[in-house]
């Protein structure tokens, strides 16, 4: 009969008694690493082509007369610089004049896709507005944010100089690009751009916890 090792008896029992413990066979494997999920929000007054930039970037498609009622949530993965990693959408369409809904779609938010017309010099004043709320709520001046002047094949009805674009996104120390939905000139310039300042800001916070981390079990560990 197989006698089971006592580590009481003998501390170099111990190991062989925890393997008895173990059977490899029933071992569960190590599910796979699922892709890293952003969560993007898209704000801007409305008609100024929040989802007609959405659904371009989604399905490669123009849609001139799109009216949403509600918020709609999109899901698509794409490669980032050799990675897959997934991105959710949420268009917020006409929720923003509820404030209470609003906060909770900023405070799900990582970041931050800031839209106006270069056409509607009122929905480029909107943005300080918009700006500021998710600033608000988030509490974070750092939260990833870019500044999107779409309609940009709309040239010779810009009402909103190009100069002045550049000067807010200076100002906020945001990055600033110029769309066309119906084109899709650089629709997915802008998306990326923003997943990418997303990827980093996760990848340094993550960096930071896990030297924090070691820091507190070197302590833990040190003898005097």
């Amino acid at each position: 009969m197989l006698e089971t090792p006592n580590p009481s008896t003998n501390p170099r029992n111990l190991y062989t008694w925890c393997a008895c413990l173990v059977s490899p066979a029933k071992m569960s494997k190590k599910p796979a690493a699922q892709p890293t999920l952003h969560k993007v929000i898209m704000v801007g007054s409305g008609g100024v082509g929040k989802s007609a930039l959405t659904l371009q970037f989604m399905y490669d498609e123009f849609v001139e007369d799109y009216e949403p009622t509600k918020a709609d949530s999109y899901r698509k993965k794409v490669v980032l610089d050799g990675e897959e990693v997934q991105i959710d959408i949420l268009d917020t369409a006409g929720q923003e004049d509820y404030a209470a809904i609003r906060d909770n779609y900023f405070r799900s938010g990582e970041g931050f896709l800031c839209v106006f017309s270069i056409t509607e010099p009122e929905s480029f004043d909107a943005t300080q507005e918009f700006r500021e709320q998710i600033l608000r709520v988030k509490n974070d001046e750092n939260i990833p944010f870019l500044l999107v002047g779409n309609k940009s094949d709309l040239a010779d009805k810009r009402r909103v100089p190009l100069d002045t674009c550049r000067e807010r996104a200076q100002h906020w120390q945001v990055p600033y690009v110029e769309t066309s939905a119906k084109t899709r000139d650089n629709v997915d310039k802008a998306f990326v751009s923003l997943i990418r300042a997303m990827s980093s800001l996760k990848k340094a916070n993550g960096l930071a916890e896990e030297q924090e981390e070691s820091k507190k079990k070197g302590a833990c560990c040190t003898v005097v």
